[in-house]
């Protein structure tokens, strides 16, 4: 599988289903690059782009960002998901995050930034 950038293939975007629906946002991909280079640890995407069907499937909201291919659910090996928040907020202003306690949802939604989840 080619890669989408220097850390990442093309593969880690796919959605679950295996519909081959594959696409990530350069934004949201510059984002997941910074906190690569940030942490300086792998960056585990949990969940990328979905395909209508399983976002659907996985209790995904209608309008999700995973539909367009501009959301990723991350964990990033060896640091707390609030901490990983705090980072893409900081440096990010402008993109949404979705806070858990064990992942963190990132998405460049054109009317945001939207904020929720733990300590929001």
């Amino acid at each position: 599988m080619p890669q989408v950038s220097r850390h990442f293939k093309r593969r880690e975007f796919a959605c679950a289903c295996g519909c081959g629906f594959d696409t990530i946002d350069s934004e949201t991909l510059r984002i997941l690059e910074a906190v690569r280079q940030h942490f300086g640890a792998p960056v585990v995407v949990t969940s990328a782009a979905r395909c209508r069907q399983h976002n659907a499937d996985v209790g995904g909201a209608s309008r999700s960002q995973h539909i367009y291919g501009r959301a990723a659910d991350i964990k990033v090996t060896g640091h707390p998901a609030a901490i990983v928040a705090d980072f893409i907020e900081e440096q990010f202003p402008w993109a949404s995050v979705g806070r858990y306690l064990t992942f963190t949802h990132v998405d460049t939604r054109t009317h945001g930034p939207a904020r929720w989840g733990r300590n929001a």
